[in-house]
């Protein structure tokens, strides 16, 4: 079965990738109202999945994941409260309001960052940048593996937003998360797991998500494109590896362009594919016995 492997975004290359920058522009009740509704979530997603991972089979599993979260939310609410209270913050020139307000959007981000806690998996639409090749390919000695989405169903890849805004405001949060408004709903999504600084651009990336690690691909392999520099060996070991698939897969290798800077592919052949080394060979096996 073919698999991909869902990065956690703490791994990324780009330590800004799916960490926005949030900012309260709401007062300490909707804040509160946001921090509590995304601790209930959590709280009530994490007790259930704990009692069915032990099959433990309660009759109110329900009911008993809304009253733990209803505590845990009375818990942080008071705790953030009572913190707001420090007399540090009066004599920093912060009143208990502004205090509190800085300690529940901490916690809302916190909150956040862990909800949007998923694996993804990158793709771009283009095999033909040295960029790409040189920062993703192993400096043009990998392959590039292509995929269709002629499944069933279709799988949903999401394209990525490049822009320099890292800023996610709390109302947006509040109108997706109080209001259920399906509009914020999608901007919020977008906002934390698609949004990259502009200089990554010709990465021309798409998403795909699914949980931390490897997963059956939900996507179809169609090709194989082996870099400028990829050795003979390993591209003979990927091609008869792969040749007979019942899906079939076509082998291309990348070319310069000569007189510019361009890449482009070249289909390879079964003559092409024949060159390539099998076993190294003795001076015997290819030339014959010597004559004593």
């Amino acid at each position: 079965m073919d698999q991909l492997f869902f990065a956690n975004p703490n791994s990324f290359n780009d330590p800004m990738d799916c960490q926005p920058t949030i900012e309260s522009d709401s007062d300490n009740i909707e804040l509160r109202a946001i921090l509590s509704e995304l601790i209930k979530n959590r709280v009530e997603t994490e007790t259930l999945s704990t009692l069915k991972s032990a099959k433990i089979n309660l009759q109110n599993s329900n009911t008993y994941a809304r009253d733990l979260a209803r505590t845990n939310v009375n818990d942080e609410l008071a705790r953030i409260s009572y913190y707001a209270t420090n007399p540090e913050y009066e004599e920093q020139g912060t009143s208990t309001e502004e205090a509190e307000n800085w300690i529940l959007l901490g916690e809302i981000r916190r909150e956040i960052i862990n909800k949007y806690n998923k694996g993804v998996c990158c793709f771009s639409s283009s095999y033909e940048s040295s960029l790409l090749w040189s920062h993703y390919g192993d400096q043009h000695q990998g392959l590039c593996v292509g995929y269709s989405l002629s499944r069933n169903p279709a799988p949903i890849l999401h394209k990525v937003i490049y822009d320099d805004n890292r800023v996610l405001k709390t109302s947006l949060i509040a109108q997706a998360m109080l209001q259920n408004d399906l509009n914020a709903k999608k901007q919020l999504d977008d906002r934390v797991l698609l949004r990259k600084a502009t200089p990554w651009k010709y990465e021309d990336e798409w998403r795909i998500f699914d949980s931390v690690g490897l997963n059956d691909s939900p996507l179809a392999m169609t090709d194989i494109t082996f870099g400028l520099r990829c050795p003979s060996s390993i591209m003979h070991t990927i091609i008869n590896a792969l040749k007979d698939r019942d899906d079939g897969i076509d082998f291309y290798q990348m070319r310069q362009i000569s007189g510019s800077y361009e890449l482009r592919r070249v289909s390879i052949d079964g003559e092409i594919s024949s060159y390539f080394p099998r076993t190294a060979r003795s001076g015997i096996e290819i030339f014959g016995p010597v004559d004593k």
